[in-house]
């Protein structure tokens, strides 16, 4: 490998908005985020699922409604 082609790493902490600091390689000393694992919906279990119908139930929901109008 080439000398000084590549960046030096450091044991960068990771601070997020809610408190909590993480260390990891990286080649930044420090990094802030906004959502991290223990803040974010999605590991957390808060996430908002919203039913979706999906086009074919649509479709056929419409050609019921006018099978009973006809």
């Amino acid at each position: 490998m080439k000398k000084g082609v590549h960046p030096q790493q450091f044991l960068a902490k990771i601070k997020c908005a809610c408190g909590q600091v993480y260390e990891i390689p990286s080649t930044k000393k420090e990094i802030l985020v906004e959502i991290c694992r223990n803040c974010s919906p999605v590991f957390t279990g808060k996430e908002e699922t919203k039913p979706v119908i999906g086009r074919v139930e649509r479709f056929l929901k419409k050609q019921a409604r006018s099978k009973k109008s006809s």
